[in-house]
Parts: C-alpha cells; sequence; structure tokens
C-alpha cells in the first residue's frame, strides 16, 4: 500500500479531516500530490530572509513597493515593502518580469520584501500624516529607491497551513521611515497633480503613453488619481483588478465595433504548470474564461475530481462581477489588447488547465501576462469551430466535450444560427 493509500484509508477510518494530511506528510510524502511542498517553498524562502533581519531597522532598495491592505476597510494598514538588500531590486515588484520565472523564484521575491504597517483611514488618509505623504511618493517613483524604515518590533513572518494563501513576506508595525529622492512616473506624476482629472482618465492616459500597468495599480491603491475631493486609499488586491477593467473596458469600447478577424484561431501556451489555450471566432464581440483546477491544486486541494468553473459575457457585456473574480477582467484586457492592435474584434474563449505542479496561487499578474504571451504566438488558423476543437483536443488533456459542457459562448455559438448560415444554405 503506498503513502497516499495509507493516508486516504486512515482518514476513512477515523473519520479525520482531509487538511490532516499535512500534520502527517510534514513535507516529506507528498500526500497532496504535488512534486514539491508549498510549504516548504515558503518555509525555505522565509529562512533565507529571516537571516538578514535582526533588528526593528531596516534599509534596503525598495522596487519601489507598496502594500494597501483590505481587512477593516476603511480602516486599513498601508506601507513601503523593503527588501534587506541594495542594488536593482525592480524585478522583486514587477510581474511583467516574472514569465520566465519558477514558483520558487517568485515566493522568494515576496518574502525578501518587508512590508511597514502604519493604520490609516482610508477614506481620510489626508490625516494619516506624513508617513502618508512617504507612501505616495514611493509608488509614484519609476526606479528603486533607497528606504529606512523603524520598526516597533523585528518583523516578523507568519505561514499558513493552507494552499489558497499568497506567500508575504515578514511585516511589523510601522514607526517612520524615510525615502531618498526618486524621479517620479511622468504620467503618473501628471495625474497626481492634476486634481481635477477623473481617475478613469488618468488611468488610460498613463497606460496609452506606456506606463506599466503594475505601476499604474501602485500608484491607483494610494489615492494620487481622480479628482481631489474623491481620493482615497484602495486595497491593492482591489485596485489590480479596478485597473485591469477599467483599461480593458476602454479599449472594447472601440473593438467591439470593428470588423471581425476572418478565420477561427487557437493561441497556446504554459507556464508554471498552468496549460492555455485561447480560441478566437470570427464573429461579433463575446467572451469567456473557463478555469479548470485539477486535484491537489491551488483551488482544489482536496478533491478527487477536476473543477471547472467560467464566466461569460455577450456583446453588451455584464453588469454583474465575475465569479472567477480578477482574472476575468486580466484575461478580458490582455484579448482587447490584441483586437486593438490587429483593428478588429472576436469571440474568444479562454481555456485554462492549472495542473499539481502549480503549488500555490501567485495573484492575477498570473493570468494578464500569460494571456499577453500566448496572444504573441503564432495561432493555428482553421476554417471551423469543429477543426478549432479538434485541435484543441490534441493541445489539452480535457476533452472537448466537457469544455463545451461548461461554456456559455460555446453552446450559444452552436445553438444561434448567424446570417453567414442563411447565405451559404
Amino acid at each position: 500500500m503506498s503513502d497516499v493509500e495509507f493516508f486516504d484509508k486512515m482518514v476513512t477510518d477515523n473519520g479525520l479531516p482531509r487538511s490532516y494530511k499535512c500534520v502527517y506528510c510534514r513535507g516529506s510524502k507528498m500526500l497532496c500530490g504535488k512534486d514539491r511542498c508549498p510549504l516548504m517553498v515558503k518555509f525555505y524562502s522565509q529562512s533565507k530572509t529571516a537571516r538578514i533581519i535582526d533588528s526593528n531597522d531596516l534599509s534596503g532598495c525598495s522596487p519601489p513597493a507598496v502594500f494597501v491592505g483590505r481587512y477593516g476597510y476603511p480602516k486599513v494598514d498601508i506601507g513601503p515593502m523593503i527588501p534587506p538588500i541594495f542594488g536593482d531590486t525592480s524585478e522583486m515588484d514587477t510581474p511583467e518580469m516574472w514569465l520566465n520565472k519558477s514558483i520558487e523564484d517568485i515566493v522568494d521575491f515576496r518574502f525578501r520584501l518587508v512590508r511597514g504597517k502604519y493604520r490609516i483611514d482610508a477614506r481620510n488618509f489626508k490625516a494619516g500624516g506624513r508617513i502618508v505623504d512617504q507612501v505616495q511618493e514611493l509608488a509614484l517613483t519609476k526606479r528603486p529607491v533607497e528606504v529606512e524604515a523603524l520598526f516597533s518590533k523585528k518583523p516578523r513572518g507568519m505561514i499558513e497551513v493552507d494552499d489558497d494563501v499568497q506567500p508575504f513576506g515578514p511585516s511589523a508595525r510601522l514607526e517612520k521611515f524615510s525615502a531618498g529622492n526618486g524621479r517620479f512616473e511622468r504620467y503618473l506624476e501628471r495625474s497626481f497633480y492634476d486634481t481635477d482629472m477623473k481617475s478613469v482618465d488618468a488611468v488610460v492616459n498613463a497606460y496609452k503613453n506606456g506606463t506599466l500597468i503594475s505601476e499604474i495599480q501602485k500608484a491607483f491603491s494610494v489615492g494620487t488619481m481622480g479628482i481631489e475631493k474623491n481620493r482615497r486609499f484602495v486595497p491593492t488586491k482591489w485596485s489590480i483588478t479596478a485597473v485591469d477593467d477599467i483599461i480593458g473596458m476602454d479599449l472594447l469600447s472601440t473593438t467591439k465595433y470593428n470588423n471581425t478577424i476572418d478565420e477561427f484561431r487557437i493561441y497556446e501556451w504554459n507556464h508554471l504548470d498552468n496549460r492555455w489555450c485561447i480560441l478566437m471566432m470570427p464573429c461579433s464581440w463575446r467572451f469567456e474564461l473557463i478555469e479548470a483546477w485539477y486535484p491537489n491544486t491551488s483551488w482544489n486541494p482536496y478533491g478527487n475530481e477536476i473543477e471547472i468553473i467560467s464566466d461569460c459575457e455577450f456583446y453588451n457585456g455584464r453588469k454583474d462581477y465575475a465569479h472567477i473574480g480578477g482574472c476575468y477582467y486580466a484575461s478580458r484586457m490582455a484579448v482587447n489588447e490584441l483586437l486593438k492592435e490587429q483593428n478588429r474584434t472576436a469571440g474568444v474563449v479562454i481555456f485554462r488547465e492549472a495542473h499539481p505542479g502549480y503549488i500555490m496561487p501567485v495573484g492575477v499578474w498570473n493570468v494578464r501576462e500569460n494571456v499577453r504571451a500566448a496572444l504573441k504566438t503564432k495561432p493555428y488558423k482553421c476554417e471551423s469551430l469543429e477543426a478549432a476543437l479538434k485541435y484543441l483536443d490534441n493541445q489539452m488533456d480535457i476533452p472537448r466535450k466537457t469544455w463545451i459542457n461548461n461554456s456559455g459562448i460555446l453552446k450559444d455559438f452552436y445553438r444561434q444560427r448567424r446570417l453567414e448560415d442563411f447565405i451559404c444554405s
């Protein structure tokens, strides 16, 4: 009897929760089915940082990076994120540079960023004093800048026995900090001083002028955009999705009225044991993201079967928030970047298989940048949906029938007759 079979029998016979497997396994038996233990990956990364943080004083070059919490909103923790090293640290907080990185690399980046925590009222942040001003200035800075921080105690990290928790570095209450002089990103600086510019316009203007989305998200989160009286600090998690949605909707306001593409296309990509296929169809705008989570992955840790979730919209868009969350808006934005570039529109279905090698969630950026990367490859082209789905069968483990059964777009495409059907008949 294998270790996994023995554990399953022990759980069944004794009525133990499946979460007990971490206690029993201790990172040695791989009972979760993964090829490496996510808990130990976090532990090793944290150990590297712990050895070089030995007091409540810290100095280093911030990428630059800031964080705005969401628990207790509007009373939230804000602060800088500082690695205990000097030099060019920009890679540590620039997801656009992470496509060739492993999960271990990404976890290392996150655990080396020490997070300062300073409590403010997000709706009345000006009462927060000088630290608030410094956090805003850091978020607008283009290049890594030297930062010195004093914490109320030595920063500590906490390792959660839970695949759902994204990696975070050590943190502590911030007493004070100071940053060297850095140059602001020019378009973010412009919106900071223009207190009559709406936040939507500020985001779109910065994006169209080449500012990285990750940079825009930081500036958006620390209340440096929008009409003066409406400015707020926005939790980092919320700001990421808000910026993706704003940019995506701006692109879509043009692309949905373009001529359609001339053929069916499938783009492919693999990264971090996530397999992607993106189907584009020659029809009016519609969009769907379908995610298939295998057992022993981040969002299906104890399941015995593949769990599939999807969200879609048709030409008139959607009114409610997507169940999939930020990944939906990140992928929709990335798709519309390509359609804008090609001056076309299409019906789009994104198929994602998350396999067990994806041992922990690493953030919405993973979806945005992987879809972007996929759409830079040469697509497979064909003349019919049947041919496209036959090709999909050869690239993905899950058969087309399962994808169709979980897709609102594909079922509608088969069911709804279109003008070209009558022309050809």
